[in-house]
């Protein structure tokens, strides 16, 4: 009948005011993270609309279905108003405390990737937030349990009290900061190869390892050289940060900084429907990736202009020290260093004549012509039509292969090289390494997978053993995971399933440890104190008999090195390397 409806319509408009109040939650939550967007329209179209499309339109539907079902198994048939107080009263109430929530997982689970006035400013909205939603609740209890109609007052109350749920952290967030451009020296000294009597350094980064996977296959003889390097070398784990994505994390080790000073909050920036504003920071624990998956996010990968603050090899060039850098991320196009560079989109590049990767993939220029054809020669090139691990594996021996043929040419006295692949076949492989996280991995399964990520560690193990030997009395050898891997816990594996995802099987969203590994002559054998990934470049320049800026975030870690080389080399200071 026309009266039956009209009360579901009835009860439709009052999903969508609630779905659309969340995702308004939502918009507040983004730029909050993200205070150098104006709160001006041409800023908040774009942006609030991208969340009401994702947002808004999937917890509509939701909040429909929930109504009709209380509907159904209601004793009495209820007949909601176009704006019914009880039903927006509830739905607002738990709109606000979600969103309450998620203010605070976030300012806790970001604080490190987060500037401290903007994290004061936050705390404050959540605070107000979290008030809103304790008087928001109030009234859904007032007006449900003791069946009260709706009145002038109680609608009064309930508007006031959920605009002020998104008034107060927009007023506590301020209009809006413009984040200052990045400046920062680059410096190219004439090149001189390193002396007899100059230590070299080979800093080898994984993304994705986890020293809790290695020291057992190591203890079983499966892993020698990672062995090795427990047995003889020193080893701690490295707190990471959050969100736990290659950018923010190894400019972290590059610089010794934290996002807030060196400037990059992720690995890319984001646009709302390809328009202004760019987001440079999603919120955590709010499905904020599926907003990319489904194309109300433009994602855009950072660029070197990215960092505000000097990366090592950087520094090293400014004073005259050779550099070899291959495979790091916000190296792309290619900057001058004194050394070579190869950025990490070489193994993107193709043999046409309009690919814009190509001149700008390495440095020098003259060893362009090198790394481009070892690139158009490499089985990466088929990586599309590989399986996850052939296609990781032709990657990482592509950037492998470039890197020493660079060092046999350049002989730089720093190296720097980045393996990505333990990551992506963890990702994909790790519900088969370790079967009883799990509980549902046929026997089938773990026959025909049940060794890729083994085999995969073993590729690595053999590539340290070639660094390892290479290694002169005074040299020192650095592996570096940036951020380790766990199995992803069954409700995010649900999740994966909705966004089209299944195979995802380990994770890194909730930070856990990475490690750094140290071998060599004047390395103290032995598992030492838990250190952060900021930690890595001052000890790095500390070895190099270099000073230590005083506006790093981390510490140079001497305990790792014997007391024979730290009483001959007191730790040095500089006020920055920025200027």
């Amino acid at each position: 009948s026309a009266g039956h409806t009209m009360r579901y319509l009835r009860m439709l408009s009052n999903a969508v005011l609630g779905g659309t109040l969340v995702a308004v939650y939502a918009t507040v939550l983004v730029l909050q993270l993200n205070p150098h967007v104006a709160l001006h329209p041409m800023q908040l179209v774009p942006l609030g609309l991208a969340f009401w499309l994702f947002y808004g339109v999937n917890l509509t539907v939701l909040f429909y279905a929930l109504i009709v079902l209380r509907q159904i198994v209601a004793r009495r048939v209820i007949s909601p108003g176009w704006l019914s107080l009880r039903i927006l009263a509830w739905l607002s109430a738990a709109g606000a405390m979600a969103a309450s929530s998620l203010m605070w997982l976030n300012l806790s689970g970001l604080q490190l990737a987060l500037p401290e006035e903007t994290a004061r400013r936050m705390a404050v909205g959540a605070v107000a937030t979290s008030v809103c939603a304790l008087a928001l609740l109030a009234i859904a209890v007032v007006h449900y349990s003791f069946g009260r109609r709706g009145s002038r007052v109680g609608g009064s109350l309930l508007a006031l009290a959920v605009a002020a749920s998104v008034a107060l952290p927009l007023v506590a967030r301020g209009p809006g900061v413009a984040r200052p451009l990045g400046s920062s020296r680059l410096d190219v000294g004439s090149w001189m190869p390193p002396s007899e009597a100059s230590p070299h350094v080979i800093l080898v980064l994984l993304d994705g390892a986890s020293l809790e996977y290695i020291s057992p296959a190591a203890a079983a003889g499966q892993l020698p050289n990672f062995g090795a390097l427990l047995d003889a070398g020193a080893s701690m784990h490295l707190a990471t940060l959050r969100p736990t994505q290659p950018g923010p994390v190894w400019a972290a080790v590059a610089t010794g900084k934290y996002p807030p000073k060196h400037g990059v909050q992720s690995t890319s920036s984001y646009r709302p429907l390809d328009e202004d504003p760019i987001i440079e920071l999603l919120p955590q624990r709010a499905l904020a990736q599926g907003l990319v998956r489904l194309g109300f996010l433009t994602e855009v990968p950072n660029t070197p202009g990215a960092l505000r603050a000097r990366p090592l090899w950087n520094i090293l060039s400014g004073l005259g020290i050779s550099v070899g850098v291959v495979g790091m991320p916000l190296t792309h196009p290619a900057q001058p260093v004194h050394g070579y560079l190869v950025s990490d989109r070489l193994h993107e590049l193709t043999d046409s004549p309009i690919d814009a990767t190509a001149d700008d993939v390495a440095y020098p220029p003259n060893v362009v012509p090198l790394v481009q054809r070892a690139a158009l020669q490499s089985s990466v090139r088929d990586a599309g039509a590989m399986p996850a691990p052939a296609a990781s594996a032709a990657r990482d021996e592509l950037y492998d292969d470039v890197a020493a043929m660079l060092q046999a040419r350049l002989d730089a006295q720093v190296v720097v090289v980045r393996y990505q692949g333990l990551d992506t076949v963890g990702h994909r492989f790790l519900r088969y390494a370790i079967p009883r996280a799990f509980g549902d991995v046929s026997d089938d399964e773990l026959r025909r997978y049940g060794q890729v990520l083994d085999e995969y560690y073993a590729v690595i193990d053999a590539r340290i053993g070639t660094r390892m030997a290479s290694l002169g009395p005074d040299d020192l050898l650095l592996v570096v995971s940036g951020f380790g891997m766990e199995p992803v816990r069954l409700g995010q594996r649900l999740l994966a399933r909705v966004f089209g995802d299944p195979d995802r099987s380990g994770t890194h969203e909730r930070a856990p440890d990475g490690f750094m590994l140290a071998y060599g002559a004047h390395v103290a054998a032995g598992r030492v104190r838990r250190g952060s990934v900021v930690d890595v470049a001052p000890t790095l320049l500390y070895y190099l008999g270099l000073p230590v800026g005083r506006d790093v975030d981390g510490i140079a870690r001497t305990d790792i090195l014997t007391d024979a080389f730290t009483a001959s080399r007191p730790i040095t200071f500089i006020p920055t390397y920025e200027r």
